[in-house]
């Protein structure tokens, strides 16, 4: 399922893919914190866009609403520690409620994993770059995830070219492009920082 990015990312704005960034109720790519959900907690928000706050932090308020079209989960990650780990609990949790774990076949759990490593690499990335994640948002639509990481940083990210994979770093941005289905960078006017966003297909 791994797919190359016929062209490199750029700050293009709102894409026109099918799952854009826009959507009700705050989800991502909105540019805003969803209203009511507090600094270090997750938020799930149905079809219908209304979020609510987690018991504690970093834990998932249940299933998300509605049982059809797009589901959106967020997650703060404000005064957290171990955020990769954070990051992908978060997302496992989600792919489990969504349908995609467990899985049935070998091809649907490769397309979990990918989800999941592409979360580590888009969170660590702006540890490494951007002095750490503010919030991870993922959205399910039909069969596309769509992973959203928001960090204050100014840097483009970007894969190494050319890439050589004996040579330490830059390996991050060149996973996320060989096994997403497309990623970019969007940043808000007058807003600080940028939003990297991936998509990821499910198998079939």
């Amino acid at each position: 399922m791994s797919t190359t990015r016929p062209y490199p990312p750029g700050d293009r704005g709102p894409e026109p893919s099918g799952a854009s960034g826009v959507s009700e109720g705050g989800a991502p790519g909105s540019g805003g914190p969803e209203e009511g959900v507090s600094a270090g907690q997750a938020a799930v928000i149905g079809a219908s866009g209304g979020a609510s706050p987690s018991p504690s932090a970093g834990a998932v308020a249940g299933a998300a609403a509605g049982g059809g079209g797009r589901q959106v989960r967020r997650l703060s990650f404000d005064d957290q520690s171990g955020v990769v780990p954070l990051a992908r609990d978060f997302t496992r949790q989600a792919l489990y409620a969504w349908g995609w774990l467990p899985s049935a076949t070998a091809d649907q759990r490769a397309a979990a994993e990918d989800v999941l490593l592409v979360v580590s690499e888009l969170v660590t990335n702006a540890c490494l770059h951007a002095e750490g994640p503010d919030e991870l948002w993922i959205a399910c639509e039909k069969k596309v995830i769509r992973l959203e990481v928001s960090d204050r940083g100014t840097g483009q990210p970007a894969p190494r070219t050319p890439h050589r994979a004996g040579r330490p770093g830059g390996h991050g941005m060149f996973i996320v492009q060989r096994l997403c289905l497309d990623w970019g960078v969007v940043r808000t006017p007058g807003v600080a920082g940028k939003r990297v966003w991936a998509e990821l297909g499910a198998p079939g």
